[in-house]
């Protein structure tokens, strides 16, 4: 599944997931996380996940916090209130997606 493609119309809910559970995280530590729960199979790239997290954080779901690590600036990403609003919509909206699609792949289509 790592070269699928079906992953991405879930990123933003996966992105929203994380900051959910861990509170804040950088986009490095959020492609690793997923890669660590998921064994492997999901690999978010940086191509994906940036314009993502920029998108959340543009839609006002996400804000930003700037941290000085080892002499470098790291961009720590969090849910705002809204946010976290809307990652209980996003998960129960996907979690409707993939009950009706086990319906159709379990069904004898006629």
């Amino acid at each position: 599944m790592s070269n699928s493609k079906l992953y991405k119309g879930s990123l933003n809910t996966i992105i929203l997931k994380l900051l959910q559970v861990h509170h804040k995280m950088y986009g490095y530590e959020i492609t690793q996380k997923v890669k660590a729960i998921t064994n492997g199979e999901l690999n978010i790239t940086e191509g994906a996940l940036y314009p993502a997290l920029h998108k959340l954080e543009a839609e006002g779901l996400l804000e930003v916090e700037v941290t000085k690590v080892d002499n470098r600036l790291r961009k720590y990403y969090k849910l705002t209130s809204m946010g976290n609003r809307e990652t209980v919509n996003k998960l129960t909206e996907l979690a409707e997606y993939i009950k009706t699609m086990q319906v159709l792949v379990n069904s004898k289509l006629a």
